[in-house]
């Protein structure tokens, strides 16, 4: 598979990597398996997708758990990239940005992960109460004590405004008004801009799809001219683009996709065109809609991973086959002309 880099040169992984997060947490539960997941996490490393997207919260903890046990044998053939800051409780997420906290917190982890260090430690959301400068600090000196090679930043959660897009050949079109999601990360910027004097940021992860492209605007460009890494989290819009999910189909209560707006009966049809000129495109190449929709992310830059979730053996096979795929000039200007996605607070 080709490789990529995340911030540093030195920080190398496959152009593909894989996001654990739904085999522990976030989906439906009945189809969760260990011994699937493991089947799903193996197939992806032998694919060459190096990178493994974690979290202390996903369970909480049995993700790590669980990613520990592939990593006792394949620990050489991975790229651990795991997140810290956030609480999960029943009914409940809460942020902890402490030095202390994110000090323990890494401990725990690395011994969940069966491993001496991290190479990607990133946070997951700031403290609203710590000054994220002490808690940027803290997670610097896991640096320098070698338990974490590099550190990166998760966006802050928002949304955007329904404007038009402004793409040209699949990209979007430098000094455009009216972009969709102009303004969505500017949370996450300042952020970046403070932390970014205390220790360098080696990589931002956020959302990024064919139907949520808001990060173009303003986030990636940011990430692009300070070499910065770009992980696109969710690249396959919870699943929607696969092309697998059906209007009304339903999902179970702790689904995140139960109350998502994007996945009520009505706008999971309304969103089928989408999907349908992603079929077009992938028919020309003897590829699925979801493999073009990664594709569609890697040709956003060279600094750009995407990480698809999976539990699956066969997802994951699929997803990292997508690094074969080179969309033309023609593939992209199509799928930038495709309709913005509906969500039913519209």
């Amino acid at each position: 598979m080709e490789r990529r880099t995340i911030g540093a040169a030195t920080l190398e992984v496959g152009a593909i990597g894989l996001g654990c997060m739904p085999m522990s947490w976030g989906y439906s539960a009945s189809q969760r398996s260990r011994e699937g997941s493991e089947r799903a996490l193996h197939a992806a490393l032998d694919r060459g997708c190096s990178l493994l997207d974690t979290a202390d919260m996903y369970g909480p903890f049995t993700n790590e758990l669980l990613v520990g046990r592939v990593l006792k044998e394949r620990r050489r053939d991975s790229f651990v990239a795991t997140k810290c800051g956030l609480l999960a409780g029943d009914q409940h997420i809460v942020a902890n940005g402490r030095p202390g906290y994110i000090k323990r917190a890494c401990d725990a982890s690395l011994r969940r992960l069966q491993t001496d260090h991290i190479d990607l430690y990133q946070l997951h959301r700031a403290d609203p109460e710590v000054p994220i400068e002490e808690t940027w600090g803290a997670m610097a000196e896991l640096v320098a004590a070698g338990k974490v090679r590099a550190l990166g930043l998760s966006a802050v959660g928002a949304r955007a405004a329904r404007t038009p897009r402004a793409l040209r050949d699949g990209r979007l079109v430098p000094g455009s008004r009216g972009l969709r999601g102009a303004g969505l990360h500017t949370g996450t910027l300042r952020q970046l801009e403070r932390v970014q004097q205390v220790f360098p940021v080696s990589s931002v992860q956020a959302e990024l799809s064919v139907w949520s492209p808001e990060a173009l605007a303003e986030l990636l460009p940011w990430c692009e001219s300070r070499g910065v890494g770009f992980l696109a989290a969710m690249p396959l819009g919870n699943g929607f683009l696969t092309g697998t999910l059906t209007p009304g189909q339903g999902f179970e209560p702790e689904d995140i996709r139960a109350r998502h707006p994007r996945f009520t009966a009505e706008m999971m049809a309304a969103n089928q065109p989408v999907v349908a000129g992603l079929r077009r495109v992938g028919a020309r190449h003897g590829a699925a809609p979801g493999q073009v929709a990664l594709a569609w992310v890697l040709a956003q830059g060279r600094h750009v991973v995407p990480v698809p979730g999976t539990k699956k053996e066969s997802w994951a096979a699929q997803n990292a086959k997508a690094a074969e795929l080179v969309l033309s000039p023609e593939d992209l200007r199509e799928i930038a002309a495709l309709p913005p996605a509906r969500e039913s607070w519209y």
